[in-house]
């Protein structure tokens, strides 16, 4: 019979301290920033500002306006690091959530989660899907579509097209046109998102196509932030041609993908008659929505998502779109705080 190996009291207890290091570093660090988090809450609500990029983050951060707090500048959840402070003596937390919206989504459900919050202003930038709308424009919209929420129809078999909001037929777009021969990609069907929210029955979703910011935000933006002045060039040697406006109220599409295609561009105009495209804007309005929380959302215009010829604009004025955007984001934190009875 071999013999049997019984670890000395040493080795257990070794063992014993490896596997609690392993197991309690992190949920104790998780422990520390929810009671900061629980400290901050007792100061009362914030607004909670959410972007996407180091480059609109660089924008933001250059306006001067975000003052850290003394104590607790920041804490640390899920991967995200949390910014707390003030935006011209107004109590806000900042996040940046990273591309797309499963992202987006989550960081804003951690905010709501964890912070007190009066609501939510997402901002970025964005492609110009509006040929009114120009490069280093801001845009301010009263409602998103996911415009990347379709099935991929089988070219042979039948469907009721009066089961989606749009189509798009890829025999549209065969070039040259040829004997009228069927595009092997067939069609798209766009849908609608199934959108649950606290004034709903639990587990019974609504189906909405328009994710509608907030009405008496958006009122605040369109009274006081159109005709703000934004800035017209990158540099000294690098100017747009024609001054940069904010327009409020128009509609924009958001979806997992980059839009630089002139043709789904002018898809995405004439079906949806949306003038901005991003990755992210939905996802936050719907959480924002689905926890009864207001929102808004404020988009520079950095590029011209495929209309142009050559190379996309987005690395040449991405930086003067997110300035833009900058400015209208403090602006407007300045207006709602004075509107007391929209927070």
């Amino acid at each position: 019979m071999a013999a049997t190996l019984v670890p000395s009291l040493l080795e257990v207890l070794v063992l014993i301290s490896l596997v609690s290091t392993c197991i309690s570093s992190k949920p104790t660090n998780k422990i520390k920033s929810l009671n900061v988090i629980k400290e901050l809450n007792r100061k009362g609500k914030y607004i909670g500002l959410i972007t996407v990029t180091s480059t609109e983050e660089n924008a933001f951060f250059a306006t001067g306006a975000f003052r850290p707090h003394s104590k607790h500048p920041f804490v640390d959840l899920a991967g995200r690091r949390f910014l707390v402070g003030k935006v011209n003596g107004k109590k806000a937390t900042y996040v940046r959530c990273g591309v797309g919206m499963v992202n987006a989504a989550a960081t804003t459900q951690l905010l709501l989660d964890h912070f007190h919050l009066k609501g939510i202003v997402h901002f970025g930038i964005a492609g110009n899907v509006n040929n009114s709308m120009f490069i280093g424009d801001v845009t301010i919209p009263k409602q998103f579509a996911d415009t990347g929420l379709w099935d991929w129809l089988n070219p042979n078999a039948t469907w009721d097209p009066s089961s989606y909001v749009a189509e798009l037929d890829f025999d549209n777009y065969n070039e040259p046109h040829f004997n009228g021969s069927n595009n092997l990609l067939g069609h798209l069907g766009y849908g609608t998102e199934q959108f649950f929210s606290e004034s709903g029955d639990p587990n019974t979703p609504q189906p909405l196509l328009w994710a509608q910011v907030s009405e008496d935000w958006l009122q605040v933006a369109a009274t006081n932030l159109e005709g703000i002045e934004l800035e017209q060039c990158v540099n000294s040697s690098l100017c747009l041609p024609e001054k940069p406006k904010l327009v409020v109220g128009l509609s924009g599409s958001t979806a997992n993908m980059f839009v630089d295609n002139a043709a789904y561009r002018d898809f995405l105009y004439q079906n949806f008659n949306v003038s901005s495209a991003d990755m992210e804007s939905s996802a936050v309005v719907m959480t924002s929505l689905s926890n009864g929380l207001p929102v808004i959302v404020i988009r520079g215009l950095s590029d011209l998502a495929g209309r142009q010829s050559g190379e996309n604009a987005y690395a040449t004025f991405g930086s003067l779109a997110a300035r833009n955007t900058a400015k209208a984001v403090v602006q407007f934190i300045n207006h709602i705080y004075e509107c007391s009875t929209s927070i």
